[in-house]
């Protein structure tokens, strides 16, 4: 079975899905069986592309008019298709520079093998070259790092905060420039502290760096 996704990246109705629906009719994709978003594709939340996964099986074909219409990043997409290879599901492009890409065939999974093989020597690039920064930013005397995100003051804002029924925890985060994830690790919904936030207002482990223990 043949399963079409389409994106565009407005959600105002100034984008149409057109183009891309005629191509994958014409690849054989039944209308029942395409999927949409209409939403950038740097966001995570894509409920198109989650109904279109969920509805694959083993022996199934997922097709996609060009190969920006799927990934967020090219990591994303070398995931995504490797999840899908590893459940017995095809994945092919119908034009543009993925166009070569269709894991049913010997040819596609070689050229894919390729992006794939492209995508983990840019992770080691930069890999390396972070670990340079770092070394030569310590032998000048400097720390590096992101900055620190969670401190004593924060997680008390954050306590009061969350102990009101009315804060909305998104406006919080925006507030504190803090993630939504570094909140909870802090602090409970009902403001009560949590394992970290403890540790950051006892001093042991002042600060935490945003998702990383110092």
């Amino acid at each position: 079975m043949q399963i079409g996704y389409m994106r565009v990246s407005k959600a105002d109705g100034s984008q149409s899905t057109d183009l891309q629906r005629d191509a994958l009719r014409a690849a054989g994709v039944a209308p029942r069986r395409l999927y949409e978003d209409h939403a950038s594709g740097r966001l995570d939340a894509r409920p198109g592309l989650d109904a279109a996964l969920k509805a694959l099986r083993g022996g199934d074909t997922l097709i996609v008019w060009k190969l920006d219409r799927l990934g967020r990043d090219l990591r994303h997409l070398i995931n995504l298709v490797h999840d899908l290879s590893t459940r017995h599901i095809g994945f092919k492009v119908l034009t543009g520079h993925g166009a070569s890409i269709d894991t049913t065939t010997a040819a596609g999974k070689l050229v894919f093998g390729i992006f794939a093989a492209l995508a983990e020597f840019e992770r080691d690039l930069i890999s390396e070259r972070t670990k340079a920064g770092l070394a030569a930013a310590r032998a000048r005397g400097r720390k590096g790092g992101a900055p620190f995100k969670m401190t004593a003051a924060k997680v008390r804002l954050a306590m009061a905060a969350m102990g009101q029924k009315e804060t909305k925890v998104t406006d919080l985060c925006r507030e504190l420039a803090i993630t939504r994830q570094t909140l909870y690790r802090h602090v409970a919904p009902d403001g009560t502290l949590r394992k970290d936030g403890l540790k950051v207002l006892a001093g042991g482990q002042a600060r935490h760096r945003d998702g990383k223990k110092q």
